[in-house]
């Protein structure tokens, strides 16, 4: 869905990047994935957000719509 929407994203694998993963999973008290952090990096005070699904989303097709949202402002 990012990709044929021109998104760009990196994408994490939770067993390469273990300790990032549980930082994520310390954070937003949830362990399922797809999660993902949404970042806006504006010169100063870059903006991070957080999203879990069961706690931020359903499905993913909202999860979609958070991340489409976050980047149309």
């Amino acid at each position: 869905m990012l990709e044929k929407e021109g998104i760009p994203f990196v994408d994490r694998d939770i067993h390469e990047y273990e300790e990032e993963y549980d930082l994520f999973v310390e954070v937003t008290q949830n362990e399922y994935v797809p999660a993902f952090m949404l970042i806006e990096s504006p010169e100063e005070n870059p903006i991070t957000e957080l999203f879990a699904p069961d706690r931020d989303f359903e499905d993913i097709s909202e999860g979609f719509e958070i991340i489409k949202s976050f980047i149309n402002g």
